[in-house]
């Protein structure tokens, strides 16, 4: 009979196959552009984590929502989900890549994408339970002549783990949350032996459209007793029915493939109401933080622009100008300031004198 530490052992084994099986959205690339999503490796367990565009979670098990849960609020972006205080901003009609660090080939099924408008406040703060989803892509079986069939989730694993959705032309521009989620059946047969892997991330959505889809809320997206969810995929298979509501109007399909990272970027913070352009580098280096932009200055006697730094993380104790040509800056004192000060050299001098 095995004793108790071998049990254990065996215990600890199996456990740690179950994390490496699965896994979770590392980050999103939009134009080229990469987008740091929410570390489980370590962000869990750093004091003071960067701001990225993916909620944070505590599924650092790497693990799944079952169908038991569909009713709970880790339904709608993952276990314990909390709203990511970045964004990331995209043009309606332009592709987002969401890369995943690792997909299991044995989790075959689904993959769904849904917007959720957070309103004018942005989304960093809005109440999850609140928002209404409505699906903008979804793929399911591609082949089911041979069981278990080839699936959304194989594509994926073709394309460096990674998948493509295409933000519809006809949405409104906005603040929305971005559910990208994977459904593995590979236990689906069963009752609540449904897989769901459900990942969120904040963006803005700018251009012309007009379409303010309505949604549905993460806790009544799916049932447990769906065709899509209870389902068994080792036989011969014709046809599978996608849960959660139909598409939206103006919803397309676009061409999988790997997005190639040209340059990473810090995701935005603060008042989401305006579409500046995202603070990027294409070196190897430390991504420069989201406080500090560089600013051109064109000096009267030279025609290439000086460049300066700016802090814009807080009002400093006194102001700073630059001077053309270069100069290191210099303070600039406030008036009123001196003269107090001066006032109260002579009052000292008096009292002693």
């Amino acid at each position: 009979m095995p004793s108790f530490t071998s049990k254990s052992l065996l215990a600890a084994f199996a456990g740690a196959a179950a994390v490496s099986a699965h896994g979770h959205v590392k980050n999103i690339v939009i134009n080229g552009a990469s987008f740091q999503g929410y570390d489980i490796n370590s962000f869990p367990y750093t004091q003071n984590p960067p701001k990225v565009v993916g909620w944070t979670a505590s599924n650092t098990d790497n693990g799944f929502v079952g169908p038991e849960s569909f009713a709970s609020e880790d339904i709608i972006c993952h276990r314990n989900s909390k709203n990511a205080q970045g964004y990331a901003v995209v043009a309606a009609g332009d592709s987002i890549s969401v890369q995943w660090d690792t997909w299991p080939e044995s989790h075959h099924g689904p993959v769904i994408d849904y917007l959720a408008s957070c309103g004018a406040n942005g989304c960093s703060s809005v109440d999850k339970t609140s928002l209404e989803f409505f699906k903008i892509a979804e793929s399911g079986l591609i082949n089911g002549a041979q069981a278990p069939g080839k699936w959304a989730s194989d594509v994926l694993i073709e394309n460096n783990n990674s998948w493509m959705i295409k933000i519809p032309e006809n949405i409104a521009p906005g603040n929305y949350v971005l559910r990208h989620e994977i459904i593995a059946l590979h236990s689906g047969g069963d009752l609540n032996g449904a897989q769901n892997y459900p990942q969120c991330f904040n963006i803005q959505v700018t251009g012309s459209g007009t379409a303010r889809p309505a949604g549905v809320k993460g806790t009544a997206l799916y049932t447990p007793t769906d065709a899509g969810i209870r389902f068994n995929i080792y036989r011969s298979l014709d046809s599978y029915p996608i849960p959660g509501p139909a598409l939206i109007a103006g919803a397309s399909a676009v061409a999988q493939s790997s997005s190639r990272i040209v340059s990473t970027a810090t995701a935005l913070t603060g008042a989401s109401t305006a579409a500046p352009a995202p603070v990027t580098t294409t070196s190897a280096a430390a991504v420069p933080t989201p406080t500090t932009i560089i600013t051109s200055i064109i000096s009267s006697s030279a025609a290439a622009p000086i460049e300066t730094t700016t802090s814009v993380v807080a009002a400093p104790a006194t102001t700073t100008t630059t001077r053309a040509g270069g100069n290191a800056p210099r303070p600039t004192r406030c008036p009123g300031l001196d003269f107090k000060k001066r006032r109260h050299a002579r009052q000292v001098r008096q009292v002693r004198a």
